[in-house]
């Protein structure tokens, strides 16, 4: 099996340069990679072509035009039996190859997904978002697990289709807002068979800061509406989970200025989800600190997302806006 890994770039050189140095560390060597700097400023052609004789590897530059775009501009030109994405901020294990090759010889995927986690290299602030993203107590619990809500979506930071999928479902049709979703679903809808491979994982850099976090999950909110536009049967009852606890903490506000009585009760519901982070996060990375700043990834996430997607609730579907 030939691989075709296939990465979109914009504006991020230095996470092309830690990005390609784990691939010339991969176990299984069948594989060639296409970078697609999609109209970046700050160009990294420079820094892939360092990597010209270590990776079978192909740089183009093209006009910007979002990432599901890119990806489709990489699987236009790409030559292997399976096509693989990773976003720019991932840091990929040494023998990732190797688990996907061997799963799908026997599992006979015609797509797949895989989680993420933290390197033991991330900042405290960044093991703080992928715990956030990851966790059991946040919406992250269904992401990247068999235990997800209904037919499981592969996500673009770590995906991969066959080259017959591209060949008779196409590419990407959006090229942002859930593009990843909505790929998945017109692959199932298309007959072919997706599943997860839990083996192969990717480190996932996310966001540096708590402000881009917010800003990342913001937009994910927002993108869940623009599935539901194109797929109304895929907004779930969990999706408004983030909504729901965002009004019970704007309520719990409100009962502090009017109704005290009622507020302590809110505000010990809180406090004990937060304990409950707290103590999971300590249990899972070992450290106070970034079971402190769990607490604060896991409020972002659920707040950003929440009001990024009753936003366009209202807006796209209450009040019919385009």
């Amino acid at each position: 099996m030939f691989f075709s890994i296939i990465i979109p770039l914009y504006n991020r050189p230095q996470e092309i340069n830690e990005l390609l140095s784990t691939l010339t560390r991969q176990t299984y060597t069948q594989f060639e990679v296409l970078v697609i700097e999609d109209g970046s400023s700050h160009d990294a052609k420079a820094i892939v072509q360092k990597y010209e004789d270590s990776l079978d590897v192909k740089y183009f530059f093209k006009p910007n035009a979002g990432q599901g775009f890119a990806r489709n501009y990489g699987f236009e030109r790409a030559t292997g039996d399976y096509f693989v994405i990773f976003d720019s901020d991932c840091l990929i294990p040494e023998d990732y190859l190797e688990i996907v090759k061997n799963y799908l010889f026997e599992h006979k995927l015609d797509a797949y997904g895989g989680p993420d986690a933290a390197h033991e290299t991330f900042t405290p602030v960044q093991k703080a978002i992928s715990y956030a993203m990851t966790s059991p107590f946040t919406t992250g619990g269904i992401r990247g697990n068999k235990k997800h809500i209904g037919q499981f979506h592969p996500r673009s930071f770590n995906m991969g289709v066959s080259r017959e999928v591209y060949e008779k479902a196409g590419g990407f049709i959006l090229t942002r807002l859930g593009e990843d979703i909505e790929y998945s679903i017109r692959i199932h809808e298309s007959g072919f068979k997706i599943g997860l491979i839990p083996a192969a994982k990717v480190f996932h850099k996310r966001r540096t800061s708590f402000s881009q976090f917010y800003k990342q999950l913001h937009f994910f909110g927002r993108a869940r509406i623009n599935i539901y536009k194109h797929f109304p049967s895929e907004l779930k009852l969990v999706h408004f989970f983030p909504a729901a606890f965002t009004c019970f903490v704007l309520f719990s506000v409100l009962m502090n200025i009017i109704w005290p009585p009622l507020a302590y009760i809110c505000n010990f519901i809180l406090l004990v989800y937060f304990v409950m982070i707290f103590f999971h996060s300590w249990q899972v990375n070992k450290t106070v600190k970034v079971a402190f700043f769990s607490i604060i990834a896991s409020f972002i996430q659920l707040t950003a997302y929440g009001l990024g997607f009753m936003q366009d609730f209202f807006k796209r579907v209450v009040f019919k806006q385009q």
